[in-house]
């Protein structure tokens, strides 16, 4: 019995290696179809890591709540100066803790545009007056020096945070820390230097707002020193904007406390602002809508490239049965000497599940090489799955015998005496 195969299997290597050129453009179909499968399922599990990294950056147990201006605020805007109050307050932060239950902490945040200037250079920049556990509720690494604590705070001190990116911009080569830089004529020390937190994209194709030139004082500091109101200039009238937060980041003890706390949240902001002059995101439900997104993506992404694969097998059937046709003789000669329908089936069927093995393997190897190449040359997050390259290998080994089957069959089912006769 194990003669008789392995007979088959040499028969069958043989066929394959007579019309070697044929073998090769046959398999190409299957090679091109495991390898698309394999790549494009790698970048839309790269693009799809990519998000979710920067949505937890965000922080998976934090509400984030930002000033709105209200778009009826345009008839109150009417005149030579005029001053419109929107957006979050200080009792609104005050009011979460105080009244939503598995709130760990709240971290509110004022910005103010302003130009900072250091000795000759002079960089726009946002300064945003926030509290000392800022960095550790969004998630924020300091690079050098330390971020200000309590005690800058409560003695309204002049000293600030850089993000790398002003700090390269107004120091160069120098050593920032220690220095000393002026807001609005106002000196305030460099005590240290924080990471930049890079936009999360969204799902119109835009980017959320990053903090590459965020200077950080104590909010104390900024109420004293910078007021509560911004004032621009518009068609030669002045517009007030009296605001007293722009962002409160609330954050729940636990992740499960997370979806609860931001009900809650809601339903209190709600309450207390009836012009509905804010914005409420969470991360968490952004990370799970994200989760779905790519996973309906990645199905998309490889039934496209499946379509490559049915090619393949067609391409396969189409060449086996053209061969059924040129080797009716064999057929017929190797059935007078002795070889049974299974015989004949299974010759066949070496070939086909050959031709889709080996262009499966040679698919998983452009498949793994092609992700990493972009991402080398062209920075494009790929991540290979093992499921996906065993399942596309799989597959394609199915492919050769769903496909072969059918001119193998029929290549059995030859009457010996009219195959001898054919010519």
């Amino acid at each position: 019995m194990m003669s008789t195969g392995y007979r088959i299997v040499i028969l069958g290597f043989r066929s394959l290696r007579a019309h070697i050129l044929r073998s090769v453009l046959t398999m190409l179909g299957i090679l091109f179809g495991v390898g698309s499968v394999i790549a494009m399922l790698a970048f839309g599990e790269g693009t799809a890591q990519e998000a979710q990294e920067q949505l937890k950056a965000l922080g998976s147990t934090n509400i984030i709540l930002k000033s709105k201006k209200p778009t009826d605020t345009g008839n109150q805007a009417a005149g030579n100066e005029a001053s419109v109050r929107f957006g979050l307050r200080y009792d609104d932060a005050l009011l979460i803790s105080e009244t939503v239950p598995d709130v760990k902490v709240t971290v509110p945040a004022r910005d103010y545009p302003k130009k900072v200037q250091f000795e000759t250079r002079q960089a726009d920049a946002v300064i945003r007056g926030t509290v000392p556990w800022f960095p550790k509720v969004s998630n924020l690494r300091m690079i050098d020096g330390a971020f200000f604590g309590d005690i800058h705070t409560r003695d309204h001190a002049n000293v600030c945070v850089l993000t790398k990116e002003i700090a390269r911009s107004l120091f160069s080569f120098e050593y920032p820390v220690g220095k000393t830089i002026k807001i609005d004529y106002d000196p305030y020390i460099v005590i240290g230097v924080i990471e930049e937190k890079t936009g999360v994209k969204k799902a119109d194709g835009g980017e959320t707002e990053t903090n590459r030139n965020i200077i950080y004082i104590p909010i104390t500091s900024s109420r004293v020193y910078l007021g509560e109101q911004i004032v621009s200039r518009t068609s030669g009238s002045f517009i007030r904007e009296d605001v007293e937060l722009h962002e409160i980041q609330v954050q729940a003890r636990e992740i499960d406390d997370v979806l609860p706390v931001a009900a809650s949240v809601k339903r209190v902001i709600e309450h207390a602002h009836k012009d509905k002059d804010y914005d409420i995101v969470v991360p968490l439900e952004l990370i799970e809508t994200q989760r779905k997104q790519s996973a309906l993506f990645k199905v998309f992404l490889a039934l496209i490239a499946s379509i490559s694969l049915l090619v393949g097998g067609i391409g396969i059937m189409n060449i086996m049965l053209a061969s059924v046709t040129e080797r009716t003789r064999e057929i017929g000669i190797r059935r007078a000497l002795g070889a049974r329908k299974e015989h004949i089936v299974a010759q066949f069927l070496v070939e086909t599940v050959t031709l889709s093995s080996l262009g499966g393997a040679l698919g998983v190897l452009v498949g793994v090489f092609t992700p990493w190449i972009v991402e080398v040359t062209m920075h494009k997050p790929a991540i290979v799955r093992m499921d996906s390259v065993l399942l596309s290998f799989s597959v394609s080994a199915l492919v050769g015998i769903v496909f072969g089957l059918y001119p193998a069959v029929r290549a059995a089912g030859l009457d010996p005496i009219e195959a001898l006769r054919h010519e």
